[in-house]
């Protein structure tokens, strides 16, 4: 839909500031979403969320069948994605609660976090082999039914008990959370990482362009990163016995930030792809290990919140920093954008280091 939906409306006619507004709203539902998502995940558990997420993301592609005009695109912007929020938050809290010890932690959001990877690959070209082969509406009906298969996957899972506070304990706001200061060291850290993530996907085709590459150079060096990205997903659950998250986490953000530093004076694309690939392989490994940590370090009956919370930090993140990068590279030059993030990150890995439980530090 992310490729689809923006593609027929600049087909359409629309500027790409519209363009650009229908994209936010892809990321905007989920920032408002996430944190209620999260506790009616806690309340509900894992199939009652995903089947009102089903029928969101469903009704929401069927819309742009039966009326492809921009203004229903952008509704359909906004239940897809909040519809994909609300799913990834009970998929991922229940996963969590599946694991008997950190092991099978790390190996199942390892093995989890492979799906959006393959499908940030596999998706668009689908949706444009759709768009070629029968125009729009082929694609958005098609598009339509995915969610449906999904239902019939995960209709008949096996219902995970419910957590009880103890007693005399209640829930408290999900602020709260952030009173822990290993929360707050997690938060930055995912922060971070997020937006050097945003920051490689939007600065790569402009540093591209100043480079003179041709427009399918640039979409080889983007897809040498998701490719990577898959790549060490699929290693990781064989490795997960053998990983601490703090020490991947930490060694991701020092790799990132000597990439960034390095990447601007890349001037071909096969060093750029080169660059990119090795950034997929940093990037790529951190979300198992955030995931891991994350439902280690937050109380059993709160996992949704603290799930929803996250999420509702990175889309908000994702809604803003590419208009900051965009403004910073008009003015300063995109390859400044590149230090600064790379700079920052650096000085956050102290606190990715800081994430080792109590049991290990020294």
């Amino acid at each position: 839909m992310r490729m689809a939906a923006p593609l027929m409306a600049l087909r359409a006619g629309h500027s790409a500031l519209a363009v650009g507004l229908l994209l936010s709203l892809f990321a905007l539902t989920q920032v408002f979403l996430a944190l209620p998502a999260g506790r009616y995940a806690d309340r509900n558990g894992f199939r009652r969320p995903i089947g009102f997420s089903v029928v969101l993301a469903s009704t929401g592609a069927a819309l742009a069948v039966v009326f492809p005009i921009f203004p229903v695109l952008c509704l359909s912007a906004l239940m897809t994605g909040g519809a994909v929020g609300v799913a990834a938050i009970s998929l991922q809290r229940h996963v969590g609660r599946s694991a008997q010890n950190n092991t099978e932690l790390k190996r199942m959001f390892s093995w989890l976090s492979i799906g959006p990877a393959l499908s940030n690959f596999i998706g668009p070209l689908s949706a444009g082999l759709l768009i070629d082969l029968g125009g729009f509406r082929l694609a958005f009906f098609v598009l339509a039914c995915l969610p449906l298969m999904t239902w019939l996957w995960v209709r008949h899972t096996v219902k995970l008990p419910p957590v009880l506070l103890p007693p005399g304990e209640e829930k408290g706001r999900a602020w709260d959370l952030l009173r822990e200061p290993m929360m707050r060291r997690l938060m930055l850290v995912n922060w971070l990482l997020s937006s050097c993530w945003d920051v490689h996907t939007f600065v790569v085709p402009v540093l591209g362009h100043e480079r003179g590459l041709s427009a399918s150079a640039i979409g080889a060096i983007l897809g040498g990163f998701a490719l990577a990205a898959t790549a060490v997903r699929v290693a990781l659950p064989l490795l997960a016995t053998h990983l601490h998250e703090w020490v991947v986490v930490t060694t991701a953000m020092l790799s990132t930030a000597v990439l960034f530093a390095i990447y601007p004076f890349m001037h071909d694309a096969l060093t750029m792809a080169l660059c990119s690939a090795l950034l997929g392989i940093s990037l790529g490994s951190v979300q198992p290990m955030i995931m891991s940590t994350l439902h280690q370090i937050t109380p059993e009956s709160r996992h949704g919140e603290a799930l929803g919370f996250r999420m509702m930090a990175i889309n908000g993140s994702s809604v803003v920093m590419p208009l900051l990068f965009g403004s910073a590279g008009a003015v300063l030059g995109v390859s400044l954008v590149f230090w600064t993030v790379g700079a920052g990150v650096a000085l956050g890995a102290r606190s990715a280091w800081r994430l080792r439980p109590p049991a290990h530090k020294a």
